[in-house]
């Protein structure tokens, strides 16, 4: 089976800076003037630190993007101290410790990201993926769904809810998983592909062939190849008819 790798979140960092009105003469306004002036500069304190946070986002960013991973997790965890409520960077601290295997430390920053805000389809499906990793199918699941009812659009996190149905030999639960992924885009080769993968751990050849060939004319290379070793096909390889697809 081929998986949907993980999502980087994106984000800009907004603030805001308010000004106050003109001096006025007496001393009750003065002091009100003063009182504004101070709330001012204070502002001014915290959008430069709210600036200082993007600013370690965007580097975490980067080296995120060049798989620098522990130095992309420094990077994000100067943005958190200063935002401590910035899921993005929560979730993106994540995706760096999936990328390092971390996996109970991701799910950790992942949760964080969630309890900040709940409604984060990005932190659910990087949840699922490193729940995938830790052979946990069925809370992998829950948080795909998560980020399906959050975002019904979401076809990379139906295409990992069917890697993990499929573990969990809920072999038609998985394909359906599939057909909907492929309901939102119709091009979508690593459905097709998984969906044989699917088909043929139940020995059914006609649909494992039928769906095979339509991932191999999406990216033939790719699936001759891999369809070749994959443990999936074992009940099928020996076939003729799927040998010649992959001639």
């Amino acid at each position: 089976m081929v998986f949907q790798r993980c999502f980087i979140a994106s984000g800009l960092i907004a603030f805001f800076a308010l000004g106050c009105s003109s001096g006025a003469n007496s001393s009750i306004k003065n002091t009100t003037q003063l009182v504004q002036e101070s709330n001012v500069a204070q502002l001014f304190i915290e959008a430069k630190a709210t600036q200082n946070a993007e600013d370690f986002f965007d580097q975490g960013n980067n080296l995120l993007d060049g798989q620098r991973y522990e130095y992309a997790i420094k990077a994000y965890d100067k943005a958190i101290a200063i935002k401590v409520e910035s899921s993005e960077a929560w979730i993106n601290r994540g995706i760096a410790l999936t990328s390092l295997q971390r996996y109970k430390d991701a799910i950790a920053s992942y949760d964080t990201a969630i309890a900040i805000n709940p409604d984060k389809d990005e932190a659910w499906y990087n949840r699922g993926i490193a729940l995938t990793s830790l052979q946990r199918y069925k809370d992998a699941i829950a948080s795909y769904d998560k980020a399906i009812a959050i975002k019904p659009q979401k076809y990379e996190a139906l295409i990992n809810r069917g890697i993990a149905l499929t573990k969990l030999h809920r072999y038609k639960d998985a394909i359906a998983s599939y057909d909907r992924a492929i309901g939102i885009k119709e091009d979508l080769h690593q459905a097709y592909y998984n969906k044989a993968c699917s088909y043929a751990l139940q020995s059914n050849l006609e649909l494992a062939i039928e769906n095979l060939d339509k991932a191999i004319k999406l990216v033939p290379d790719k699936y001759k190849k891999l369809a070749k070793t994959d443990p999936d096909f074992t009940k099928v390889r020996s076939q003729k008819r799927f040998q010649e697809l992959l001639q």
